[in-house]
C-alpha cells in the first residue's frame, strides 16, 4: 500500500470538503481546465481502467484555487537553461514566477513552516507539465538535498515534502542519492558569483541512480545555481558509471537531465 504524503489528510480537507479558493479564500474554488489536466494526467495511463480512474478523480476533484485567483497568475514562463558543462546545458521550466502572492507563500511555508499555505503550493505543482517520455519505469524525481544542520535547525524539509506531491502528481518515483555537504552557508541574500563558489564541491553522489532520466526539483531556482551545481555532480558522474573499456560512446551513456521548480525569476524582468 502507499504511503500518504505528509499532511495528506490536511489537502484533502481543503480540496473536498472545504471548497473556498486556498488564496483569496472568498471564491468557491474551480477544477483546472479538463484539457489541460488531461494532458498532465491521462496521456501516460496505458490502459482503459487507469484512464477510468483517472477521469473519475477529476470527476470528483473540487480544486484549490478559484478561477479568478488561478487565471490571475501568469503559468509557465519560458523555460531557461544553465551551462553544466562543455556544450551541454541543464533545462529549467519553473510553474511560475517568484512574484507576489507567490513570493510570500514560499517563505511563509519554507522559513516559518506554515502548513496552511501547502494546498496552495500543490495547487503550482500541479501546474508543472509533465515530462515528455518520463514514466515510473525509467524516471526518477531527485528533490534539492538539504544539510543535516539545516534540517536540524529548520525542523523539517519542505522542499522534500513538496517532491512528495510531485511524485504523486506524476507518478514517478523519488530517489534520495545525492548528499549535500554540510559547509556550504544558506544562498539565500547571495549574488549569481557568490552562489556559484559557495557550491563548489557541494553535492556527493552516495548511490548510482537506478535509472538514466532524473528529474531535479527545487522550490525557487533564482539564478538556476544550485540546480546548475547538482546537475554538474550528476553529470560529472554519469560517464564513469556507464563507460566500459570497450566503450566510447560517452555522451549517449550520460544522464539525461532536466530541472523543476515551483517559482523563477520576476516576470517583470
Amino acid at each position: 500500500m502507499q504511503r500518504l504524503a505528509p499532511y495528506q489528510s490536511g489537502l484533502w480537507l481543503a480540496e473536498y470538503i472545504n471548497l473556498c479558493c486556498q488564496l483569496c479564500h472568498v471564491y468557491r474554488s474551480a477544477p483546472q481546465d479538463l484539457a489541460s489536466w488531461q494532458s498532465n494526467n491521462l496521456s501516460h495511463t496505458h490502459n482503459s481502467t487507469q484512464s477510468f480512474l483517472s477521469r473519475l478523480h477529476y470527476k470528483f476533484n473540487k480544486g484549490l484555487l478559484c478561477s479568478r485567483c488561478h487565471d490571475s497568475i501568469a503559468w509557465r514562463p519560458t523555460a531557461f537553461t544553465v551551462d553544466i558543462a562543455a556544450g551541454t546545458s541543464l533545462p529549467i521550466q519553473a510553474a511560475t514566477y517568484y512574484d507576489y502572492p507567490l513570493r510570500q507563500v514560499i517563505r511563509a511555508f519554507k522559513h516559518h513552516e506554515d502548513m496552511t499555505k501547502l494546498p496552495l503550493l500543490v495547487h503550482v505543482i500541479r501546474q508543472l507539465p509533465r515530462p515528455t517520455g518520463c514514466h515510473s519505469g525509467n524516471s526518477v524525481i531527485l528533490p534539492m538535498p538539504t544539510t543535516a544542520n539545516r534540517l536540524v535547525k529548520r525542523g523539517f524539509d519542505p522542499v522534500t515534502i513538496l517532491s512528495l506531491y510531485l511524485s504523486k502528481h506524476w507518478q514517478i518515483p523519488l530517489w534520495h542519492g545525492v548528499k549535500r555537504v554540510d559547509d556550504t552557508i544558506s544562498q539565500q541574500g547571495l549574488t549569481r558569483a557568490e552562489r556559484l563558489t559557495n557550491l563548489d564541491n557541494a553535492f556527493v553522489l552516495s548511490e548510482l541512480p537506478p535509472v538514466k532520466r532524473i528529474l531535479l526539483f527545487d522550490d525557487v531556482a533564482t539564478t538556476g545555481a544550485s540546480l546548475q551545481a547538482l546537475a554538474r555532480t550528476l553529470y560529472q558522474q554519469s560517464a564513469p558509471a556507464f563507460l566500459t573499456d570497450q566503450d566510447s560512446t560517452t555522451q549517449s551513456k550520460r544522464y539525461h537531465l532536466s530541472a523543476y521548480a515551483l517559482a523563477h525569476g520576476n516576470m517583470g524582468k
